[in-house]
């Protein structure tokens, strides 16, 4: 199928929802993109599946207080970015696994949140 014109530079409709494993995941993947988009209009929310609590190799920080300052970080960086409100799932960093819960989880806040674009992470791919 061929495309006639340029691709659009913002998706239709006014809401978009970023779905991310883990904080900072959309800020490396996809931050430009959130913040060029919530200049122009639309209303960024995020769902984050885990809250990063083995995001560090600094062993002397608790998973609890590690969790907690990337929530703070990744509240602060969305909001930067144009974002208006981020769901953390709280899932354990290290272990996310799709699951019939963890997507019954992602489908409640899309039901909520009634989003017209989703922009999301390919599962298949890794680095």
């Amino acid at each position: 199928m061929m495309l006639d014109g340029p691709l659009p530079t913002a998706p239709e409709g006014n809401s978009v929802l970023v779905v991310m494993a883990h904080p900072d995941d959309a800020e490396f993947g996809c931050g430009g993109t959130i913040a060029k988009w919530a200049a122009a209009g639309k209303e960024i929310n995020y769902v984050l599946c885990t809250s990063g609590d083995k995001g560090s190799s600094d062993v002397s920080v608790s998973t609890y207080k590690l969790a907690q300052t990337r929530r703070v970080e990744q509240v602060n960086a969305a909001h930067t970015l144009g974002a208006r409100d981020v769901v953390f799932l709280s899932y354990e960093d290290g272990t996310l696994r799709n699951t019939l819960e963890l997507r019954r989880d992602i489908v409640r806040e899309i039901r909520r949140f009634k989003p017209d674009a989703v922009i999301c992470q390919d599962p298949t791919q890794r680095f």
